[in-house]
């Protein structure tokens, strides 16, 4: 392997590979939703830490977007230091427990992993989703100083990843804030659009109690634009404020029969799942319709939740429609595995054209396949029909998950607010400032749909600098 001494620091590279992760089977978990991954016990995490090289340069450290200190929570992790572990990661992460299981490390922090050269990098996401499990168990953790009240107060808007970060990171600055909620639970797409298998509901409550135990209030059912415009919140006393609500109006096809009974957007599919527990019924009063054979339209992360939850609540067959190859998918590798290992099919190179109704209800889906072209704005080689190759797939549920984008409630009640063409909010993507000095904004809201630690880094980066716009200082945090 390349590399020297100054490179690796006193380690030579180990070419053991890293430790698997202990999941259930396959053939229990499609019958519940308890999480797929159960985590590392002790001496896992101790002989998968030990693989670290601890290397000089820290590239890892540059490929996480929240700048935690890898190498340093690691060395804790093998000297069995797990609390000082968690301590580390929580000077920079608010949210570990759910960065360790979301988060897409194989392309940042793992990505760069000097180990990964020639070899297995270091399990970095799941050392953290370890460290901070072990310091829940232990009911021991250990609240940052939080400095004197600088006596100025910020309104954060949205309670999901970038909202959470920002409202965490400013009052550990010492600044009172407010988050405020539309949704009946905070968490924002933690809570409604991550299954519960990927993502407990207990572990994104347990990381909202540390953000309201650094002093931050969360309002929920507060739809800002509606029952109070921003203007009148920054008007009632707030200095700042940062908007950070996601990109949650759901696309479709525009192709016939997407108005039959049976057609759901992923947003709402997941929604009614997740945050209303559909899955529940009747205990809980809110029904999903339960496909026999279902089609989910879309190759990323929302399309594989969305089929894998519908194997879950007793579909027959579920198939992800896809118009690429498997080469093109955006979703993770991992969650590609997981759902092949559950008996999801893929049907590839595959586009639909109709959707095929009887009585008001989906019946079928008329298709047409694909193949690949030249490559188009995105870099992935452009699908193009196959002439003559339509055919009908029987299903009698059809999930549409093919994106989102902006919802213009909020930002079409602020006409000073400076928005690019998609209608996404244009801001300084070093600061996160907008068109309105004192008015920040990050996540999906500015850049479109992406990772939960990306959207956690914008938060990050505006917190910094709201703190130097109403202190004039520079943040420790």
């Amino acid at each position: 392997m390349a590399g020297t001494e100054s490179d690796y620091g006193k380690r030579k590279p180990s070419r053991l590979p890293r430790n698997p992760m202990p999941e259930q089977d396959a053939r229990e978990r499609i019958k519940n939703f308890r999480e797929v991954a159960l985590g590392y016990e002790e001496k896992e995490a101790v002989a998968e830490a030990s693989r670290c090289l601890q290397c000089r340069k820290k590239p890892c450290v540059a490929g996480c977007p929240v700048e935690i200190d890898i190498p340093a929570f690691i060395a804790a992790i093998e000297k069995g230091d797990f609390l000082g572990a968690a301590a580390k990661l929580k000077e920079k992460n608010n949210l570990p427990a759910i960065c360790g299981r979301v988060c897409p490390q194989e392309t940042q922090c793992e990505a760069v992993c000097a180990l990964g050269k020639k070899g297995e990098p270091v399990a970095i996401g799941r050392l953290e989703r370890f460290a901070a499990d072990f310091e829940a168990a232990e009911g021991r953790a250990v609240s940052p100083r939080i400095p004197r009240p600088t006596g100025k107060r910020v309104a954060v808007i949205g309670s999901g990843p970038a909202g959470l970060t920002c409202a965490g990171d400013l009052a550990r600055m010492g600044h009172q804030v407010t988050v405020f909620e539309a949704l009946n639970a905070p968490g924002g797409v933690l809570t409604y659009g991550i299954p519960e298998f990927r993502l407990p509901k207990s572990i994104v409550e347990r990381e909202v109690e540390y953000i309201r135990s650094l002093g931050v209030e969360i309002l929920l059912d507060q739809v800002i634009g509606c029952s109070i415009t921003l203007q009148e919140l920054l008007e009632s006393g707030y200095q700042a404020a940062f908007i950070g609500i996601g990109a949650g109006l759901p696309m479709f096809m525009n192709i016939p029969g997407e108005n039959l009974n049976g057609v759901y957007s992923a947003n709402e599919y997941l929604t009614r799942s997740n945050l209303m527990k559909a899955y529940l019924f009747p205990r809980y009063d809110t029904p999903i319709k339960r496909g026999r054979r279902v089609a989910v339209i879309g190759g990323g992360n929302v399309a594989l939740d969305s089929a894998r939850t519908a194997l879950r609540l007793g579909a027959e067959e579920v198939s992800i429609v896809y118009r690429r190859s498997r080469a093109e998918m955006p979703a993770r590798a991992e969650e590609v595995a997981h759902a092949v290992e559950e008996g999801v099919v893929f049907k590839f190179l595959t586009l639909p054209e109709r959707i095929i109704g009887e009585k008001g209800w989906v019946r079928g889906m008329q298709c047409i396949r694909m193949e690949l072209g030249e490559p188009d704005e995105s870099g992935r080689r452009r699908p193009v029909p196959v002439p003559n190759s339509d055919f009908e797939m029987e299903v009698d549920l059809v999930i549409m998950a093919i994106g989102t984008r902006a919802n213009p409630l909020l930002p079409s009640t602020i006409p000073e607010l400076r928005l690019n063409k998609w209608g996404y909010i244009d801001v300084d993507p070093e600061t996160g400032q907008t068109s309105i000095p004192n008015v920040f904004a990050g996540g999906d809201i500015v850049t479109g749909s992406a990772t939960v630690i990306e959207a956690m880094g914008a938060g990050k980066r505006s917190a910094r600098a709201i703190h130097r716009l109403l202190t004039g200082e520079e943040p420790g945090v």
